[in-house]
């Protein structure tokens, strides 16, 4: 008696070799997954070669003050929380050099009370470019990339813009770890 190509034994052991031809042929095929073609892989996320960055402070080129340190802080803060690298002082110490500078700080009213006319909701966008080299190679791993992040805030929840600006600064921190991490 023939069943789908595979002949039906009723001894155990015809069972357990269609079990293990079965086995097998899953596991050739899990095997031959996709690593190569660019699909799932277990490749760190950030470069192998770097254990350290000196971070820079961040330049302002805007005329609001203070959000250079929030940005700095908050991002020292991201890539030793959500790197393998550690975050040193010196740059004669570290392998990459992190610097960058914020370009643009923007606020804008999302909306307004219709009787008064006062704001009720505002937008704080800050842009910033961002480079990080590697020192050891000379190579730079991030080129002048641009990076925006923006948040809201209602002055009538007690909110002002110092707190939209840290809000956004962290955003940004958020983003530049994830450029930092290797390319698909």
């Amino acid at each position: 008696m023939k069943e789908s190509g595979i002949q039906k034994e009723n001894s155990a052991g015809g069972r357990i070799s269609v079990v293990v031809l079965r086995s097998t042929i899953l596991v050739c095929l899990g095997l031959s997954g996709c690593a190569d073609t660019g699909g799932y892989s277990n490749r760190r996320l950030f470069p192998e070669d770097v254990s350290s960055v000196c971070l820079k402070m961040f330049d302002n080129q805007t005329f609001r003050r203070g959000v250079e340190y929030e940005l700095s802080d908050a991002l020292a803060k991201r890539i030793e929380a959500e790197t393998p690298y550690k975050v040193v002082s010196s740059s004669d110490r570290a392998d990459t050099l992190m610097s960058g500078q914020i370009v643009q700080i923007a606020e804008s009213v999302l909306s307004i009370e219709r009787e008064l006319g006062l704001a009720l909701e505002k937008q704080v966008q800050v842009r910033a470019v961002v480079s990080w080299k590697n020192l050891k190679t000379g190579q730079l791993l991030i080129d002048n990339q641009p990076v925006a992040a923006e948040a809201t805030y209602s002055e009538f929840q007690r909110q002002d813009f110092s707190y939209a600006s840290a809000l956004a600064a962290n955003k940004l921190a958020q983003k530049i770890v994830e450029l930092m991490e290797n390319k698909w």
